[in-house]
């Protein structure tokens, strides 16, 4: 009986996958994982053709890579997203890069913190339609049809009776969404590899003027990936309107706060060159106009709930040129065209 025992446990640790390669950049923490899904080869790979799958919408017209196009770290270049149906959209769509370190997710849902829960409302939501899945089994029965997904699943979920569940989709989807990493920007190469050249002169003063107190980007959008930190430092009011018109009213939409009315994610620069239009509606179409923005102390100066961090500021011609050519120097050219984000099909 023993003897079976251990033939039977040297052929769980032979057949096990080994642990995920992250491939991190110089100076990349190691993303947290739910523990009931952790990160393998076979699930990222997985979650790649899922993401590009067109049969993954109501209609064979869209996938998650419609709205989150790789070319654009992962938008999709329009001031907000359009459902597969025509539908438009009150926001935009966020990017994906580096969203395996965003602690809360989405422009404006502060409960909305997993990767597979939030995989769920582009499926089957239908205020606004985005996929316009029905759970009616529809899913489960095509890739059951699918030869390649057979195998992949199998070979993913292996031990599963029935692997073809709508929880190991978003299981895979989330996966390959938390591979997607971008580090090696100009910016990281000039401080975290020590290319002294990676970034023009122009950029480094830029940099000085981004981490300024009089300018305080940083403030809001800090950290190694640039982006709000924390539950309570991830949103902000920036004063684009007073007040906030429906149904874009911030994190307010959940907690019924009146101070919480219009405070809106503070997403990552990273890639910030190629996300255009921004704000969490689309309403700014450029960097410069972006910097009129916060340099004017916001649209809606007198908006009560206006973050007081947006203060307004002065720059001249050459610190604002500086500054967004600083901005540029977040564009990570390789995970733009890495084809481990590639469409499979």
């Amino acid at each position: 009986m023993r003897f079976w025992l251990l033939i039977l446990c040297c052929f769980s640790l032979c057949a096990a996958e080994p642990e995920y390669n992250w491939n991190l950049p110089k100076g990349f923490p190691k993303p947290k994982v739910p523990p009931d899904n952790p990160m393998t080869a076979a699930k990222v790979e997985l979650g790649r053709y899922l993401f590009y799958d067109t049969r993954l919408s109501i209609n064979g017209q869209s996938s998650c890579a419609t709205c989150h196009k790789q070319e654009l770290a992962f938008t999709d270049g329009k001031p907000v997203g359009v459902g597969t149906t025509g539908e438009k959209h009150s926001r935009g769509a966020m990017s994906l890069v580096n969203v395996a370190y965003s602690e809360v997710l989405t422009w404006s849902n502060p409960g909305l913190k997993t990767l597979e829960e939030q995989a769920l409302t582009p499926m089957f939501g239908e205020h606004p339609v985005e996929l316009g899945l029905k759970r009616d089994g529809g899913v489960e029965k095509m890739l059951k049809s699918d030869a390649p997904y057979q195998a992949m699943f199998a070979n993913t979920f292996p031990g599963e009776a029935d692997p073809f569940t709508i929880t190991n989709v978003t299981r895979a989807i989330a996966s390959f969404e938390r591979s997607i990493i971008s580090g090696h920007s100009p910016y990281d190469r000039y401080h975290y590899y020590r290319e002294d050249d990676a970034v023009s002169e122009s950029a480094k003063r830029g940099e000085i003027v981004y981490f300024s107190t009089n300018v305080h980007c940083f403030r809001c959008h800090g950290g190694f990936n640039f982006s709000g930190g924390g539950e309570d430092g991830a949103f902000h009011n920036t004063g684009l309107y007073n007040p906030y018109p429906e149904p874009n009213v911030g994190i307010f939409e959940y907690t019924k706060r009146p101070e919480d009315r219009g405070k809106f994610k503070a997403p990552t620069l990273r890639n910030i060159a190629v996300t255009a239009p921004y704000m969490h509606d689309g309403s700014i179409e450029t960097l410069d106009k972006v910097l009129d923005h916060y340099a004017a102390g916001g649209r809606a100066k007198d908006n009560p709930q206006k973050d007081p961090l947006i203060g307004g500021f002065e720059l001249t011609a050459d610190e604002r040129h500086d500054l967004i050519e600083f901005l540029r120097s977040l564009t990570d050219e390789a995970v733009l065209h890495d084809p481990r984000f590639s469409n499979p099909w």
